[in-house]
């Protein structure tokens, strides 16, 4: 009845059953092939006319992506961390893939022949399902790839924009800003420990035109911290000793009483907003933004993108049960990455410190996008599992691009506010904010530039005998400022990344 059909419509006989499926497996590559070779030819046309036209359009738009002066991975991951392109992509391939699918079993449909056997129908039948499953399959990976970026991104960042900051504007989303500060936190909550520390609290102020940064690093053992007047914080501790403990647990004072103590207890983490302005305040800068990252969790993300090569120039001892990081170019996976950064054994907090401002250089150099990529899902699952910050989704393509400028045309620096530059126990405080000024506004101005070497002089209060660079002599006794804070024969110290003095030095010549 089909062939009599088919030979009035004026139909081409139906092929065998090998043909037939060669020219249904035709229409995966060529949909629509099957169709005009069954003189089906509006219905071919078009089909073949819209497949042909996509494929131009996505020929067009990765020229505009290569040509595109802000790189091409850097566009895809901004499109990748919005909303509406996710969405839109996803309903775009979920749409595509089922008027493939249509097409491609509607060609075996035309071309099988009638009255076929039984053994040639199901065999038909699971080669036109092997032939779906060359579609299916991609394009499911790719609908599974885009919720969990679009989960991540929901749930990572699902802070709303502070009010106090003006309303994001797309074509300026830095309102016209010359630098972006954000603090950069490491959380520590390990089951043998009442609480969340932040052991690890670092400002990253980024020159939104050059990618130039400067890291300033906070100890955890920073005490007598000030608090904005007014505040509840400041009524709790009021001057002229302010915070009666370390600066790493002021996080937990305020998540045990963020009703009374928060700035904004209706922020998404208000005791991560809380340390955000109180470093502010301490330290003179304006800080829009916070990461923080749970140490622990922070083992994942290095595992996710395949460990970080580290040369390591001494043992570093860590933990309890003795054991070492060995001297050598190696790659360290998230385990031996976290002592890395974390270990204090046969050193103090201000050497673990550089390590972990060596650590972030690394990665920052080393990330490729292709890895992130390749390895998304284990990525997106340890970011969800162990970032937390009030960047708003809408900044989110913002900073991407703000990162790639720094890792491929900035320049890293770091200050530390630690001895001897700075005393922990009794920070002279407006000595802290004219260290940070001068090494920010020294950094814009390109006369302060970042040191090739562990340099810089004591706090005026320190001293007032003239010091040079950490590794020349001083003026009066031939010592180091280094030698002279520590007593200690090496001229500079032998911690990676540790800087001293108080002009910020390039992490290039801190890390080995």
């Amino acid at each position: 009845m089909a062939a009599e059909d088919d030979q009035r419509d004026g139909a081409p006989a139906r092929p065998s059953t090998g043909r037939a499926l060669l020219w249904t497996a035709a229409s995966v590559p060529l949909p629509g092939l099957a169709h005009l070779r069954m003189r089906r030819r509006v219905a071919g046309t078009v089909i073949l006319g819209l497949y042909l036209s996509m494929v131009l359009g996505l020929a067009a738009w990765g020229w505009w992506l290569v040509a595109s002066e802000t790189g091409t991975m850097t566009l895809v991951a901004t499109m990748a961390l919005q909303s509406r392109w996710l969405l839109s992509a996803m309903g775009l391939v979920f749409g595509v893939a089922v008027l493939w699918l249509t097409v491609i079993v509607h060609s075996w449909v035309i071309t099988r022949p009638a009255g076929a056997s039984r053994g040639s129908r199901v065999l038909g039948a699971a080669m036109v399902l092997l032939l779906c499953l060359t579609v299916a399959t991609p394009s499911a990976l790719a609908l599974h790839g885009g919720y969990t970026a679009y989960q991540t991104l929901n749930n990572v960042f699902q802070a709303e924009e502070d009010p106090l900051h003006p309303p994001h504007d797309e074509a300026d989303p830095w309102n016209g800003q010359e630098r972006v500060n954000v603090l950069l936190l490491g959380s520590d909550s390990a089951d043998n420990r009442y609480g969340v520390r932040t052991d690890s609290m670092m400002i990253a102020s980024m020159d939104t035109s050059t990618g130039d940064t400067v890291l300033v690093g906070l100890p955890r053992n920073l005490e007598n911290a000030r608090f904005p007047e007014g505040s509840a914080l400041a009524e709790r501790y009021p001057e002229p000793y302010g915070f009666d403990m370390m600066l790493n647990e002021l996080y937990q004072v305020v998540a045990e009483e963020p009703e009374a103590l928060a700035f904004r207890p209706s922020a998404s983490d208000p005791s991560a907003d809380t340390l955000k302005k109180v470093i502010a305040h301490n330290v003179g800068l304006e800080i829009g933004y916070y990461a923080m990252v749970d140490m622990m969790g922070f083992r994942d993300l290095i595992d996710a993108i395949g460990g970080v090569e580290v040369l390591i120039e001494e043992p570093i001892p860590y933990g309890v049960h003795g054991g070492v990081l060995e001297p050598g170019l190696r790659r360290l996976n998230g385990h031996d990455a976290l002592w890395y950064g974390r270990s204090r054994t046969n050193s103090d907090d201000y050497g673990r410190m550089g390590r972990q401002g060596c650590l972030l250089k690394y990665v920052a150099e080393q990330v490729e996008p292709t890895t992130v990529l390749t390895s998304y899902r284990k990525l997106a699952g340890a970011t969800e599992r162990t970032l937390s910050t009030d960047i708003p989704q809408a900044k989110v393509p913002a900073f991407v691009e703000l990162a790639d400028m720094v890792t491929d045309k900035g320049e890293m620096s770091t200050l530390q506010l630690s001895p001897p530059q700075v005393s922990t126990a009794d920070p002279d405080w407006e000595e802290v904010r004219k260290l940070v000024d001068e090494a920010i506004s020294g950094e814009e101005a390109g006369d302060g530039a970042p040191t090739d070497e562990a340099s810089g002089s004591p706090s005026p209060g320190a001293s007032d005998e003239p010091s040079g660079p950490a590794g020349e002599e001083t003026e009066d006794d031939g010592l180091t400022e280094w030698q002279e804070y520590t007593g200690l024969d090496e001229e500079r110290p032998d911690e990676p990344g540790r800087q001293v003095g108080e002009d910020p030095t390039a992490l290039e010549a801190l890390c080995p």
